[in-house]
């Protein structure tokens, strides 16, 4: 769904990309402090402070900035390549990873839901690279792809985790299921 929003506001992503750009720094060095501002978010949920969970999710959204940036960099700089397209993928289930277990470790939800939120949310990517080996293009398959996922938990959860991650839950379930499908009909 945000691909969508992200196609209708390309020209304003690629003047912050030739902002980042203008710095000298690599695209792979955006993709690394997004890595370390999402560990961040996830260590604040982990310790569980009085506005933990506002804190968390702003440094959370930090995260998801720079993982625009770092592909509007890659993009203009024309140094896409296979490593930073696997590095950026890497990173980006690192986070969520953690993110999770710091929402675990803090105690902002039942633990059960969280385990099942970044295990739908795993399958969810892993049914994407399995599809997409088999030449089935799955970008935008679903209503819950990983910056949904993400957003849902930085800004509904600066209000209830628990909600957040029960919607996280719920439109994951829903994205599988949506790729499952989609996958095997156009094989």
């Amino acid at each position: 769904m945000l691909n969508k929003l992200r196609e209708k506001l390309q020209f304003q992503l690629q003047q912050i990309g030739k902002k980042f750009t203008a710095t000298g720094l690599s695209a792979n060095f955006w993709t690394t402090i997004g890595l370390c501002f999402g560990f961040s978010s996830a260590i604040i949920y982990a310790v569980h402070l009085e506005y933990s969970f506002i804190l968390g999710g702003v440094l959370l959204l930090v995260s998801g900035f720079f993982d625009i940036v770092d592909g509007q960099v890659a993009r203009i700089t024309g140094q896409t390549s296979k490593k930073g397209a696997f590095l950026d993928s890497v990173f980006d289930k690192i986070v969520e990873v953690a993110i999770f277990l710091g929402i675990l470790i803090g105690g902002y939800s039942q633990g059960y839901l969280v385990l099942l939120a970044i295990g739908l949310s795993l399958l969810v990517s892993y049914t994407r690279a399995r599809a997409e080996s088999l030449g089935v293009q799955l970008q935008g398959v679903g209503i819950g792809e990983r910056a949904e996922r993400l957003l849902i938990i930085a800004i509904i959860g600066m209000v209830r985790m628990d909600y957040a991650i029960i919607a996280v839950v719920i439109i994951t379930g829903i994205t599988l299921t949506q790729r499952i499908i989609y996958t095997y009909r156009n094989m």
